[in-house]
């Protein structure tokens, strides 16, 4: 089984990107196979279309990109998200991607109770991010999203379990000294 990296990011120079090449290094060093899902680079679009919406309850789409990411996900046994926090959430593309990908019948189905997950070949997700916020900000004081909504609620509703995430807030002020020390503590 493979690790998919899940990038959202549209800037080659930004740190985040530094994160995906320390990432990619990682894996690298440790002889694992991967795949990375870049989803600018990609051009992938968040928006669903009304003919796609069409498809909602049948868990069909009209986009290729989608089908593609779907045959990713399902032949990886880990998952690293990298992508920066803006307004103290998921960017956009990401949040998309999450509605446009993890479909009905492929990712999750209906129960009385509520949704049930089906992603069940994921053994350990790492979540890595970045903010101009502190971290203990977005923990304490505007509402702790990325752990609260995508790492309990959302992920954990499409049955993907062990779950780290890691932030290198501040990062605009951020002196490079705290930048390296943050690389190296990536593990994956």
């Amino acid at each position: 089984m493979k690790t998919l990296i899940i990038y959202s990011h549209p800037y080659e120079q930004s740190y985040n990107h530094a994160i995906l090449n320390k990432t990619i290094s990682l894996l690298k060093e440790s002889g694992k196979d991967f795949d990375i899902i870049d989803l600018y680079k990609d051009g992938f679009s968040p928006v669903y279309t009304s003919e796609e919406l069409k498809l909602f309850s049948t868990g069909q789409t009209t986009d290729p990109l989608v089908e593609k990411y779907q045959k990713m996900i399902m032949d990886a046994s880990d998952i690293v998200f990298i992508f920066p926090i803006w307004w103290n959430d998921l960017p956009g593309i990401l949040k998309g991607f999450i509605d446009k990908v993890f479909k009905k019948n492929f990712s999750y189905v209906d129960t009385p109770t509520g949704v049930k997950g089906k992603i069940r070949n994921i053994h350990s997700t790492t979540v890595l991010t970045t903010s101009s916020s502190p971290t203990w900000f977005i923990r304490f004081f505007a509402g702790n999203a990325i752990k609260s909504v995508f790492i309990k609620s959302t992920l954990k509703q499409l049955g993907i379990k062990n779950v780290t995430w890691k932030n290198m807030g501040q990062i605009r002020t951020a002196s490079q000294e705290k930048r390296q020390l943050f690389l190296k503590n990536i593990r994956l």
